[in-house]
């Protein structure tokens, strides 16, 4: 997912994106859901959410 494409979703959960890099920004987003922030960290290794919006990107 692009930059842009990743600010709307951000917008539309009421994040607002700022000058926020693409992985704070997902980070900011999945405390938004109240998801794990666990985007491109290490704990990707062992992801067990296979629906996850963001596991193309992070693993």
């Amino acid at each position: 997912m692009n930059m842009t494409q990743v600010k709307v979703v951000a917008r539309d959960l009421g994040v607002k994106p700022g000058k926020m890099k693409k992985a704070e920004l997902i980070r900011a987003i999945q405390s938004a859901e109240a998801n794990p922030q666990c985007f491109n960290s290490n704990s990707a290794q062992n992801c067990q959410q296979g629906n996850c919006l963001w596991r193309e990107d992070c693993i």
